[in-house]
C-alpha cells in the first residue's frame, strides 16, 4: 500500500489563497514541473501533490485562456464530440488554451442542454452524426483541428450513401460508425 504524501492533520483543504497560488507559480517557474508528490513540501505548501497538480493544470498555467468559450470553439466541440465521444482530453487538445476539465464542464452545463432542446440525440451508445448537417453522408467535411504549434486542418469523410435512401451509418463490431479518418498532420 502506498504511503500518503501528507499527514492528514497538516493538510490544507478547500480554496486556495493568493499566497499559495504565488508559491506554486514561483516554484514551477524556477524548478519546472516534476514530481508532484514532493513539490508541496519543497514549495512550502501544506497541500497534497494532486491538489497542486490540478491547481496548476486547470487554473494557473500561463497559456490558459481566461475568456469564455467562443461560438467557433463551441461548434468544434460539438463536431469533435460527435466523432470522439466523451474523450475530453483529445477534444481539449484541439482547442489551444483550454483544459479537458473546462471543455467537459462546458459541454455538460451548456452544449448538452442546448442540443437536447434542439432534439438532438445524445445517447453515448448511439452516435449523433446524422443530426449534424456538417457530417452528412456523401460529403467530405474539413474540420480545422488546431494543434498548439500548427493549424493543419484534418479532414474526414463519411460513407457516400444517399440521404434520400434512408440508409443508416453502418457500425463496426465495436458499435462505432465506420469513418474514414485521416488524422495525419
Amino acid at each position: 500500500m502506498r504511503k500518503p504524501c501528507y499527514e492528514k492533520n497538516e493538510i490544507n483543504k478547500g480554496a486556495w489563497s493568493k499566497q499559495e497560488d504565488q508559491k506554486l507559480i514561483d516554484y514551477i517557474q524556477k524548478h519546472g514541473e516534476g514530481c508532484w508528490n514532493s513539490l508541496p513540501k519543497a514549495a512550502g505548501l501544506s497541500r497534497c501533490g494532486k491538489s497542486c497538480r490540478l491547481r496548476w493544470i486547470n487554473y494557473l498555467r500561463p497559456d490558459l485562456k481566461r475568456e469564455s468559450i467562443r461560438e467557433d470553439e463551441e461548434d468544434l466541440i460539438i463536431r469533435l464530440h460527435a466523432l470522439l465521444g466523451n474523450r475530453w482530453s483529445l477534444i481539449a487538445g484541439r482547442l489551444p488554451g483550454r483544459t479537458d476539465n473546462e471543455v467537459k464542464n462546458y459541454w455538460n452545463t451548456h452544449i448538452r442542454k442546448k442540443l437536447l432542446k434542439m432534439g438532438k440525440t445524445l445517447d453515448p451508445k448511439k452516435p449523433h452524426h446524422h443530426n449534424d448537417p456538417h457530417l452528412r453522408r456523401g460529403t467530405t467535411a474539413s474540420v480545422p483541428l488546431l494543434q498548439p504549434c500548427t493549424s493543419t486542418p484534418i479532414s474526414f469523410a463519411l460513407p457516400s450513401d444517399s440521404m434520400s435512401t434512408g440508409a443508416e451509418i453502418h457500425s463496426n463490431k465495436s458499435g462505432l460508425p465506420d469513418l474514414n479518418l485521416d488524422l495525419a498532420l
